[in-house]
């Protein structure tokens, strides 16, 4: 028999203590197994980490985020990498989460240390076919990564403005 797993404050503080320890500044916690049909897992991201605008396309999934700790921004794009929509999560403004529809372009943002948020989409995990990142965009790692992403957090601070 399997047994409850606690998402509690212990749960969180270990994952993004350990998140703020890691060269990418993010680390999943999966509660799915790789044959699961749905993917399950905590996902503690720091504002200076980068994920690449990336889509779900073959198959199309779509994929959903609830921000637990922290806040955060999701941002979609156009497929020439034009900003469509911008929603910012934050317990605080009473918005917890998004869906994305299934092949669109996006990205994840954190905008508080220590954020912590729960993510879902179909699987299984496919790590040759897991996502497409956005051709125009730099990938992670990259010289260009860091101007972007803080061009990113910059789009962010303009919408809520707005």
């Amino acid at each position: 028999m399997t047994s409850l797993v606690r998402i509690d404050q212990y749960l969180l503080s270990d994952l993004s203590q350990r998140a703020r320890q890691h060269s990418r500044r993010r680390l999943n916690h999966n509660f799915h197994e790789p044959p699961d049909v749905v993917n399950r897992m905590l996902n503690a991201i720091e504002p200076d980490s980068y994920i690449c605008p990336h889509r779900h396309q073959h198959p199309p999934l779509e994929e959903s985020f609830l921000v637990l700790r922290g806040a955060g921004a999701v941002i979609v794009f156009t497929e020439v990498g034009e900003v469509e929509d911008i929603l910012v999560l934050d317990s605080r403004r009473q918005c917890w989460g998004v869906e994305v529809p299934a092949g669109r372009y996006h990205t994840i943002l954190s905008r508080a240390v220590g954020s912590v948020f729960y993510e879902v989409k179909q699987g299984p995990y496919d790590p040759q076919r897991a996502k497409e990142f956005a051709p125009w965009a730099p990938l992670e790692g990259t010289p260009e990564a860091p101007a972007y992403l803080q061009r990113l957090h910059q789009w962010v601070d303009q919408a809520q403005q707005m």
